[in-house]
């Protein structure tokens, strides 16, 4: 079983991989043998990410990377094929979030939003699996949606339409890819504390969440490490493709 979800020799490029689940998850590919591209906005915190992963016996490196700039994603994709040669997996993981309610949005932060969850995926998938069919390298590519994206969430409303959009491009590019040998998956997380959304977790929310969650509690980063392996390894997930993996405590499941 353990060669099941073995990625020794494999390549991921971890779009967001500075951010509280894109570094989970990042971890947890290394951890299963695969070097890893760390890519943010935030170069600090990518080095950061890569320390972690080199002082447990992996391989990554930090790159800049802004997901909205066709021109930034390309550098960044010459820059990683520099270093690696080529990927295998790619991790679309950057998000971004705001509480502003409907009637007083305004359309600069809507584009601000779309940009990073929906366009950047889209742009970045282009150019990279464009790369990767170029190479005729197979692999797979996991995207990051959310629980709003099948059921909009209060307060939430710019970020629920894009990773809704997350969810029709998944499935779009999985039947566009396939012939490829490339698989393309999203994991939909459910509540896990992180900087974009500790604004909006009143304990009136917090409440709310935990009275539609199950299993009564957030989830731990780590918790997304086996889905996203899952998912990487051709071997255990290789005739997977065009679909939403839950990893919610039950969210998705209740009711009333």
């Amino acid at each position: 079983m353990s060669t099941l979800f073995d990625l020794t020799g494999k390549t991921a490029v971890a779009i967001g991989g500075n951010g509280v689940l894109g570094s989970s998850i990042a971890k947890g590919l290394a951890d299963q043998g695969a070097q890893v591209a760390i890519v943010g906005r935030n170069i600090e915190k990518a080095e950061l990410v890569v320390k972690e992963i080199q002082a447990n016996g992996g391989t990554a490196k930090a790159f800049y990377g802004d997901v909205s700039s066709r021109d930034s994603v390309e550098q960044l994709a010459s820059e990683i094929e520099a270093w690696s040669g080529g990927w295998d997996i790619l991790l679309n993981s950057s998000g971004k979030n705001s509480p502003t309610p409907f009637f007083d949005l305004e359309m600069d932060e809507w584009d601000d939003i779309m940009d990073v969850n929906l366009k950047g995926l889209v742009l970045t998938t282009q150019v990279f699996a464009k790369r990767m069919i170029e190479q005729e390298r197979k692999g797979s590519i996991i995207n990051i949606s959310s629980v709003s994206s099948t059921t909009p969430l209060s307060k939430v409303f710019t970020y629920s339409a894009s990773k809704a959009g997350v969810n029709n491009v998944t499935q779009f590019l999985a039947r566009e890819f396939a012939p490829y040998g490339i698989r393309v998956n999203a994991i939909i997380p459910g509540f896990f504390p992180a900087e974009q959304n500790r604004k909006i977790l009143s304990e009136e929310r917090i409440a709310s969440i935990m009275g539609h969650t199950p299993m009564d509690r957030f989830g731990d980063p780590e918790e997304l490490q086996g889905a996203a392996v899952y998912l990487a390894s051709d071997k255990a997930s290789g005739f997977v493709t065009g679909t939403f993996l839950r990893v919610d405590g039950g969210f998705g499941s209740m009711t009333i």
